[in-house]
């Protein structure tokens, strides 16, 4: 007797259909771009415990960003509602979770604050007094780079990172300095837990009890420790599946390995690969361009995607004179796109400084545009400034948090006093706010009233905890911060009661009330957590996650903008219509690129064009202003790797590009002159409706020819050498 199909897999393909039933040994399911990995994940999720009867509590699945994870538990609990019970998490919440409950065999105790890399900056720059900053942000991210691959300051393996010997000590400091304040740094998240399933059987005994299946969303960008990390949270028992796609490994910098993905099948044996390569997202002429360029690549497994929408739009491929000309011909483009909309179009580049000549262009034309990527909101200083307050309230000993905010606004405490009050509180083995009271005697009368005004503050919002404070400090001219239920009273009461609110009020007129804004949305989002030291640890742990792993609270409103955005924050991203720009020899890729790290750029590019639904446009530039002067550029080695066939060129190529680009046009049947001799392959023209083009192709049509023009702004038009006008004009070149 044959069982029907439940209907949520009867909407999935074939190789969609295998990779959610499969079950035995481990799996890994190579996703190509825009091929529904989520679904299938979400869908595997639901169909272990509503066909499998799987208990959700012993599922664990794991991705990168808290947008993704909060996207998987929705989705699978449309299926079956129990999946809500299954532990959904991103790797840096997954570990915060373990810390919280077994952190104390590393000797951490449970209400530690997590810190972002400014504070991880903020504390070894005590340990390199009078070194510049640039040296210090260097030195935090050679230490960041090192909890990534699983290097601790005694191993061997720490010179690949940097191999004088002061990194090694600053780093042991560090580490020492992190665990007298009893906080962790975001690679501790990873790194701890690690130390702790290996170093204690018995607590790995009990997680491989609970959870009996581990998932792996975007496994491509796991670093090394989160490997570490999944090879102990797995056991002979489970049952371990990872989605992948190692043609979209582009986190190098942070750590990223495309080897995990790529070793997979080693590390695990018997292991199983499912490969999705139907595309839902791509026109085929995008895709074909896609695969010509990552098919260079050396390092992957190998898949070949394929559309299941039409030819649509071949990709266009515009050479331009400058970055100023760049930034009129995408202005062109979008202004002239009859029927669409503006959040349909966006203009990706490899760094961010590349925004500018856009930002300047969009504004004189008055077209909306969004920079995506820009100053996130958990990075402003005011809100910085709050939540240094809250972390201090939850743990007194925070040398990074007390330093940020005990002077500001200034209450006479110059930085030898604040460094004094630390360095008393760590040879005495006591909280800070305990070295203060007892230093305070000593020190100058506006000092001690410093002290005593940073500490009442401190005990205002442990009051605003503890319910006794009945009423909140409001400002009577404004009352510009309303506190409501719950965290949020505390929230008020310490941005008031510290003179934080005002310090930012007063001192910029016109981004005051922006500030004051943010201030708000904070106690705002603190409304949802309960007054308490518990609600207050969970507050400030999801927002530290939220910070650190993608999310920002800007970049959630819909609004009909085009998208300024760089190529590795398009990641997860689709647009109708996109325009990578700047693809120019020593911007794209830069000069130091070689080997693995020139292959991940080129991963990068194929990222950026499998963004593209319905129309793609790359733009290289013949000049651009470079370290201060105009440089000539030369085309990207990518470019040269493109299929010529999948590609319309227009603009003037260079020299070494265009003889190759413009002879294959030959090869398929097509004259290289016109019947009437006026016109050859590749001449520019002008035309008084559609502006400047290029003729990609010409064709005999009986005793006629058929030329093709592609016009700067995108048109695709064909006329007959008869019918041409006097609205042609043929653009000399020297």
């Amino acid at each position: 007797m044959s069982h029907k199909t439940p209907d949520y897999l009867e909407v999935l393909n074939p190789e969609q259909q295998k990779a959610v039933l499969h079950s035995g040994n481990p799996l890994l399911i190579l996703a190509g771009a825009g091929s529904g990995k989520t679904r299938v994940i979400t869908t595997k999720i639901a169909w272990l415990i509503r066909e499998q009867g799987l208990d959700p509590l012993s599922i664990l699945a794991v991705t990168f960003t808290n947008k993704a994870a909060r996207e998987m538990a929705e989705r699978a609990k449309l299926i079956d509602h129990r999946a809500s019970l299954a532990m959904l998490r991103t790797f840096h919440s997954f570990g915060a979770w373990f810390l919280r409950r077994n952190g104390s065999l590393a000797g951490l105790r449970p209400e530690f604050v997590i810190y972002d890399d400014d504070d991880s900056m903020a504390l070894l720059a005590t340990l390199m007094e009078g070194m510049p900053r640039a040296e210090v942000r260097a030195m935090a991210n050679n230490i960041a780079r090192a909890k990534d691959y699983f290097y601790s300051p005694e191993d061997a393996e720490l010179e690949l990172i940097d191999s004088k010997k002061i990194f090694r000590t600053l780093y042991a400091k560090y580490e020492e300095r992190l665990r007298q304040i009893g906080n962790v740094d975001f690679g501790d998240l990873i790194k701890k837990p690690v130390e702790i399933l290996r170093n204690f059987p018995q607590t790995a005994l009990r997680l491989h009890e609970r959870f009996k299946v581990i998932m792996v969303d975007e496994y491509q960008d796991a670093n090394v420790a989160q490997s570490e990390l999944l090879k102990e949270l797995y056991s002979p028992s489970s049952y371990i599946c990872v989605v992948g796609d190692d043609d979209q490994s582009i986190y190098r910098f942070r750590g990223a390995e495309v080897k995990n993905i790529l070793s997979f099948p080693d590390t695990f044996s018997n292991t199983d690969i499912v490969r999705l390569e139907r595309n839902y997202r791509s026109s085929s002429s995008i895709l074909k361009l896609a695969s010509s360029v990552v098919s260079h690549n050396k390092d992957r497994l190998g898949k070949e995607l394929r559309a299941e929408r039409s030819e649509g739009k071949i990709p266009v491929l515009a050479f331009l004179p400058d970055q100023d000309i760049e930034a009129e011909f995408c202005a062109e483009l979008i202004v002239k796109a009859a029927g669409t909309s503006y959040s349909d179009w966006a203009i990706i580049y490899r760094t961010n400084a590349q925004s500018l000549g856009f930002e300047t262009e969009f504004l004189r034309r008055k077209i909306p545009y969004r920079v995506i990527g820009s100053l996130k909101f958990y990075e402003r200083e005011e809100v910085k400034d709050i939540l240094a307050l809250l972390a201090f309230l939850v743990n007194p000993r925070d040398e990074v948090a007390f330093r940020r905010v005990v002077n500001k606004p200034s209450r006479g405490l110059g930085p030898a006093t604040v460094s004094k009050i630390v360095n008393e509180a760590i040879s005495m083995g006591i909280d800070i706010a305990m070295a203060a009271q007892k230093l305070a005697p000593g020190l100058t009368v506006k000092a001690k009233k410093g002290v005593a005004s940073f500490l009442k503050t401190i005990e205002a919002g442990k009051e605003a905890l503890t319910g006794s404070a009945l009423d909140y400090p409001s400002s009577d001219e404004n009352d510009y911060l309303k506190a409501g239920v719950g965290l949020s009273v505390c929230v008020v009461t310490l941005a008031l009661d510290s003179g934080i609110a005002e310090y930012h009020t007063t001192r910029d007129e016109l981004s005051g009330n922006q500030r004051l804004n943010n201030l708000q949305e904070v106690a705002n989002a603190a409304s949802l957590y309960n007054a308490s030291i518990e609600g207050l640890l969970e507050f400030l742990e999801h927002i530290e996650l939220d910070r650190t792993t993608g999310d920002n609270p800007d970049e959630g409103t819909e609004n009909n903008a085009v998208s300024l955005i760089t190529l590795h924050n398009t990641k997860g991203l689709e647009f109708k219509k996109v325009i990578i720009t700047g693809i120019e020899q020593g911007i794209f890729p830069r000069e130091d690129k070689k080997d693995g790290d020139l292959e991940e750029e080129r991963r990068l590019f194929y990222v950026g064009i499998t963004r593209a639904m319905d129309e793609l446009y790359l733009c290289s530039c013949g000049l651009r202003r470079m370290y201060g002067r105009t440089m000539p550029m030369e085309a990207s080695v990518f470019l040269e790797e493109i299929d010529s066939k999948s590609i319309n060129i227009i603009g003037k190529a260079p020299h070494k590009f265009s003889q190759q680009r413009i002879k294959h046009k030959s090869n398929s049947g097509m004259e290289k002159t016109s019947s009437d001799g006026r016109w050859t392959l590749g001449d520019k023209l002008y035309h008084d409706d559609y502006g400047y083009g290029s003729i990609t192709q010409i064709q005999d049509a009986e005793e006629d020819s058929l030329i093709k023009v592609v016009f700067e702004t995108g048109y695709e038009l064909q006329f007959l050498c008869s019918e041409q006008s006097s609205s042609f004009m043929k653009i000399k070149e020297d």
